[in-house]
């Protein structure tokens, strides 16, 4: 082991990048040794307003000479101020707010409350869905991170997800009609033992493959639940705040979730998550004796930078920018489509895309390891891109700049793909039928 970033870490994703960043600065990452990194991740899709984003900056140095962190049960203003300007965020009655650390915490706390206030347990997830790794949690992660860690939790049951380019019960052809959703729920009763508490559902799967839902599709989920009486809990971690040209994904259904769970989008780049509930679940909680303490819970630091995102957002129409930016991107991103047998399908919504790698259009057979050379190869050329994973399978770019991106860096980008594609395939044309 002679890289000496690998000597005294711990490997937590397999290997990490072959540099080290010394700064960022909008959608652009500097690496130690001069190179200039286009960042299409937005860091891990948190970055939402690019990298040191000058009001986040003050906001920060302002918590720094005011209050950092606070024993949990003592509150600060920005805390009291971020929970009521999320509050009227969200359609009534969703009107209560925990404010926590990562989006795997915002879900957990979620459950948490669904399984205290209906007194149940069984909770049920998409397939190809990703909520985050800890333990309870990652129970109903459908996408990764299940073999080799021992038992889940009881009482946790998949249904199939509305992956209409590769229908899970092979139904549709190309266009979801919510099948999959009315026999995932027949599944769900055959095999519950009389205990359904809560479906979690992300309003766009994103570590799945950027997989978008029909209209109706969480409208009618939510009637679902309600005939058996589950709640609906929406993930709204890499879809809230802007990202899909919505200040929240499950606004296009026009639906109310019973539980929602920010995370990643809230902070711009500091750890800051929220779970909202109703006053309704929140009282009857607090009567059961709910707990859940964490060492950062409520921290001022944070939430002040949650209040700036919020700031931007509004000042810089950054929902309406998401929405135009994301057209013209998955426009340019068509564009590479007509050129390449091997792009099968460019999906999603706002600035979440997802570009699907095959080996040709007819079989639709996954191209991964196409994916795993192209994501390396746009990287060298200076721009970093996820291959999301689910399961064994490597073969779709998840594209997701920062919504303060520019028309000309979304043009660069799409040319460093188009070259790094070209390049991949003439080195080695075999990879697209790997």
């Amino acid at each position: 082991m002679s890289d000496p970033r690998e000597r005294f870490l711990i490997r937590y994703a397999g290997g990490f990048a072959p540099f080290v960043v010394e700064r960022a600065e909008g959608a652009w990452l500097e690496t130690r040794d001069g190179r200039r990194v286009l960042d299409f991740t937005s860091g891990q899709i948190c970055s939402t307003l690019g990298h040191g984003h000058p009001r986040i900056v003050e906001a920060l140095r302002r918590s720094l000479d005011e209050v950092v962190h606070l024993n949990s049960w003592m509150l600060s203003e920005p805390v009291l101020e971020l929970a009521e300007r999320l509050a009227a965020l969200f359609p009534p009655p969703l009107d209560r707010v925990m404010l926590l650390n990562t989006g795997s915490e915002a879900n957990e706390v979620a459950l948490k409350l669904a399984k205290l206030h209906t007194g149940r347990f069984e909770v049920a997830g998409l397939t190809r869905s990703f909520h985050g790794l800890l333990s309870g949690i990652a129970s109903v992660n459908f996408s990764i991170a299940h073999a080799g860690y021992g038992p889940l939790l009881p009482g946790a049951f998949a249904i199939p997800a509305p992956y209409a380019y590769r229908c899970p019960i092979r139904h549709c052809a190309g266009t979801c009609d919510c099948t999959c959703l009315e026999v995932g729920f027949e599944l769900l009763d055959q095999q519950s033992v009389g205990s359904l508490c809560a479906l979690i559902a992300e309003p766009v799967l994103s570590t799945g493959g950027i997989i978008v839902p029909p209209n109706g599709y969480l409208a009618r989920a939510k009637e679902l639940c309600e005939e058996r009486g589950m709640l609906l809990v929406v993930d709204e971690a890499q879809t809230g705040f802007a990202r899909v040209g919505t200040m929240f994904a499950f606004e296009a259904d026009g639906v109310v979730p019973d539980l929602v769970a920010v995370s990643k989008t809230l902070g711009g780049g500091i750890p800051l998550a929220a779970t909202i509930a109703s006053s309704e679940v929140e009282e009857d909680c607090f009567a059961k004796g709910f707990l859940h303490v964490t060492s950062h819970v409520s921290d001022p630091l944070p939430a002040a930078a949650g209040l700036a995102v919020l700031d931007v957002i509004e000042e810089e129409q950054l929902v309406e920018r998401a929405r135009e930016r994301g057209d013209y991107l998955t426009a340019r991103l068509r564009e590479l489509q007509s050129e390449h047998e091997q792009i099968g399908e460019v999906r999603g919504r706002g600035l979440l895309i997802g570009v699907e790698l095959v080996v040709d259009r007819d079989s639709k057979e996954p191209a991964g390891a196409l994916g795993v050379a192209l994501t390396d190869e746009c990287l060298r050329r200076g721009l970093s891109m996820n291959i999301v994973r689910t399961g064994s399978i490597t073969n779709c770019l998840r594209i997701a700049p920062p919504l303060t991106v520019t028309e000309d860096e979304l043009d660069t980008g799409v040319e460093i793909l188009r070259e790094s594609l070209r390049a991949v395939l003439a080195d080695t044309p075999a990879l697209a039928r790997a």
